[in-house]
């Protein structure tokens, strides 16, 4: 990284609106980032709606990356609190959610409401039990079997052996009034990720903790795009204002196993 410091005509030469050391700040890379500052990079150079690498910095693991200038004014008090509510929604759903899991994230919507909702019933205890003890011996039926958790902020639904909390049978009927966040851990591809708003799918094929933040996001999804880096589940909880206490809505067991009437999924 020095000797390609060395090199170029500008260090501080942009590309997609960022610098190098910002991608550097933003990918965890202090290492890299001490290299390139070394090197003449400005750490406080404004850019991607108002976050320079230095600042992105304060909202990371290595808040003391740069020496802040003097009357620079650090993070927001909002911004701060979405930094610590990130932290501790990681923490608390650390190792959560495998491959092959399907989660939808709902605001404002009880679990009782979303049973409603999809028109669901309760699942039979015995088919529940089968299916956890051998979700891939009947793959296609097992889809129709989803659980459901009420959390501060809304519900959270998981078929941890499925994708059909992310299908649009689901998060059409949820997101009515409401807005649903959803992911899919492909082993194949990752995370899958779809939005739906008051009913109408918003957005799909999405890569939620993917860590990618665009130029023409605004100040606030870049921040929340930074923090929740490699973070799906997470992600998805955030993006739908839901403060999960610990893993168990994701990791379950549910508050109730349900069963989807045939055809949805």
């Amino acid at each position: 990284m020095a000797e390609l410091a060395r090199r170029v005509d500008d260090v501080d030469a942009e590309f997609d609106d960022r610098t190098a050391l910002w991608v550097a700040v933003c990918a965890h890379r202090p290492d890299n980032a001490r290299v390139l500052a070394a090197a003449g990079a400005d750490p406080w150079r404004p850019m991607m709606a108002g976050w320079s690498p230095g600042r992105l910095a304060l909202a990371g693991p290595a808040p003391d990356l740069f020496p802040i200038p003097a009357g620079h004014p650090g993070l927001t008090s909002a911004e701060a609190a979405t930094v610590a509510e990130a932290r501790r929604l990681i923490a608390a759903l650390e190792e959560a959610g495998e491959d092959y899991m399907g989660v939808a994230c709902v605001a404002g919507v009880t679990a009782a409401e979303a049973a409603r909702r999809l028109a669901a019933r309760p699942a039979d205890g015995a088919d529940v039990e089968a299916v956890l003890a051998d979700p891939w011996a009947d793959p296609d039926g097992n889809l129709g079997i989803v659980g459901v958790t009420d959390v501060p902020g809304g519900c959270v639904v998981i078929q941890p052996w499925g994708y059909a909390p992310s299908t649009p049978e689901v998060m059409l009927p949820l997101s009515v009034e409401a807005v649903c966040y959803s992911v899919f851990a492909n082993p194949k591809s990752g995370g899958q990720g779809a939005v739906s708003r008051d009913g109408v799918m918003e957005d799909s094929d999405t890569s939620p903790g993917g860590g990618a933040p665009g130029g023409h996001l605004p100040a606030e999804e870049i921040l929340v795009e930074y923090l929740y880096q490699g973070e799906a589940v997470p992600y998805c909880c955030a993006a739908a204002g839901l403060r999960l206490p610990d893993a168990r809505a994701v990791a379950g067991p549910p508050d109730l196993w349900l069963r989807l009437p045939e055809g949805d999924r």
